[in-house]
């Protein structure tokens, strides 16, 4: 599982070293990727807290490669646990720490488990500590997706620290397909990163007339009947029965607003300004 976390050290270290910590979890590798600024530790909710020991050398990176190719055994290994208490509950992964000291077990469940007796029969076979971890869907997917449709990996592995909202209004706003096999990410919600540029859409569709608006433009009246967010541009049915486009800073006037979808958040122009 893909965390970011505060790291004290004792030596400086650049983007992109690889480094073995201790953190809250135990001891488990990781990856510098800035100094910890006040702005930067602002950016994060609920950092993990530790200290960097080393510099990863080749016996850790020897020991890492062993502990992960573990995983499917060690996922084979508990399931039979899992079945013989009857627990409702899907397996998704396990996760050993490079220091051996803890194995985090991964799962998913619509309503609370009772694993008690499952952390001590876990305990048992792998000779560790155990902690379950419930996850959602979202989690599910940062944990075993690799790339998304747009061919990069997938945001929520690679860099998101928390996973937003994301409604349907984004994608109508972004004129996006609502085909939901197109908007929807590898966990069979939608994107992500449908909303990395809502807040530019509804800042700048504030700023226009609202579909239904009656204008005054330089050529003379119409009606807006459709919207090009990103150029800025009003598509108007003039009262000669043409369907012309129109440059926002051409509206002379706003004579009537429409009942066009409002902008959450956001004041619809006032009729004669």
């Amino acid at each position: 599982m893909r965390l970011l976390g505060v790291m004290t050290a004792k030596e400086s270290f650049r983007y992109g070293d690889e480094v073995v910590i201790r953190s809250d979890r135990g001891t488990e590798i990781g990856t510098v990727l800035c100094e910890a600024t006040p702005a930067a530790i602002g950016g994060l909710k609920d950092p993990t807290n530790g200290r960097i020991l080393r510099r990863l050398d080749g016996t850790d990176r020897g020991d890492w490669s062993q502990m992960s190719e573990m995983t499917r055994r060690d996922l084979a290994a508990c399931q039979p646990h899992v079945d013989k208490l009857k627990l409702p509950m899907q397996l998704i992964d396990v996760e050993r720490l490079l220091g051996g000291e803890r194995v985090i077990v991964y799962f998913l469940s619509e309503t609370r488990v009772d694993f008690r007796a499952l952390v001590k029969l876990l305990g048992r076979e792998f000779q560790s500590r155990i902690e379950m971890r419930q996850i959602g869907i979202r989690e599910e997917a940062k944990l075993l997706a690799d790339y998304g449709d747009c061919g990069q990996e997938v945001c929520c592995s690679r860099f998101l620290s928390k996973m937003p909202p994301v409604s349907m209004k984004m994608a109508k706003l972004q004129r996006s397909s609502l085909d939901p096999t197109k908007i929807s990410g590898r966990c069979g919600r939608l994107k992500c990163c449908l909303r990395y540029e809502f807040d530019t859409y509804e800042s700048l569709a504030a700023e226009l007339p609202p579909i239904g608006s009656k204008i005054l433009t330089r050529e003379g009246t119409g009606k807006v009947i459709a919207q090009d967010i990103l150029a800025g541009q009003l598509i108007v049915h003039t009262e000669d029965q043409r369907r012309v486009m129109v440059a926002s800073g051409d509206v002379v006037q706003v004579l009537v607003v429409g009942t066009g979808p409002p902008v959450r958040g956001k004041k619809k122009p006032r009729a004669g300004s």
